[in-house]
């Protein structure tokens, strides 16, 4: 998935604090940074939601009274509150669903603080657990206060290739829903597994992101990856179109 989804989704104990600028540039820097920007306006979000894998090119919030919330333990996170929420929206034989803190899980830090822009009442990471392996969904949403922010990963710029599988969706009122995939093949010793991942964008700057991984594999590893992500395209879909994730106005 492209950097700017990841660090919204993956990011956010790594660069939570440090807003990626643009898609293309993260593309065209490191493989992971790159992912992180170019979803980056619109996972920016989620990409500090992600903690770790991925990064999404960061945008200002609107603003600078976004709530910060302290990255707790993941023993002591769960499955209740936002898991429980979640659990009601996901198709029922997802898996089971816990809330966990991918900081603690990739680094084994609980100092950083994940998702600074926190504004969706389903924001966080999220194990899943079925079938004896672990996925994860990071779910992130975020007003940029810019309509028009987030550029389109789909398509080729500056000799950069558009995200892999990348299909764009115009809704009849006017939001942008686009999905991908990632191998996440990145680096020498890749740490986490193939994924998809999925963004809204919103006429008034909003932006909702959504990764949908089959699971870490580094040193903290809860379990082995799903043999495929917690949710295909379709539930993915409806996922992001679901007003639960969304912040009442």
């Amino acid at each position: 998935m492209s950097n700017d989804v990841h660090e919204l989704l993956g990011r956010a104990a790594d660069e939570a604090g440090q807003p990626a600028t643009s898609t293309r540039a993260v593309y065209a820097g490191a493989a992971r940074v790159r992912l992180r920007r170019r979803v980056g306006v619109s996972v920016a979000a989620v990409a500090v939601v992600a903690a770790g894998a991925v990064a999404v090119p960061s945008l200002a919030p609107k603003g600078d009274t976004q709530e910060t919330t302290v990255a707790a333990p993941v023993e002591l996170v769960g499955n209740g509150g936002r898991a429980k929420e979640l659990a009601k929206v996901l198709p029922k034989d997802v898996g089971e669903i816990d809330q966990v803190s991918l900081s603690v899980i990739r680094d084994g830090d609980t100092s950083e603080k994940e998702m600074p822009h926190l504004e969706g009442p389903l924001d966080g990471h999220f194990s899943v657990r079925k079938d004896g392996g672990v996925g994860y969904l990071v779910i992130g949403y975020m007003d940029t206060g810019n309509p028009g922010a987030a550029d389109d990963p789909c398509k080729s710029v500056q000799g950069q290739p558009g995200l892999a599988d990348c299909v764009n969706e115009e809704l009849p009122d006017g939001r942008v829903l686009t999905t991908w995939s990632d191998p996440m093949n990145y680096g020498a010793t890749p740490q986490w597994g193939k994924e998809l991942t999925g963004r809204v964008t919103f006429k008034d700057g909003g932006v909702l992101a959504v990764r949908d991984s089959t699971g870490f594999k580094g040193e903290r590893a809860q379990g082995p990856l799903l043999k495929t992500p917690p949710l295909t395209r379709a539930q993915l879909r409806a996922l992001l179109l679901s007003p639960e994730l969304l912040p009442k106005k």
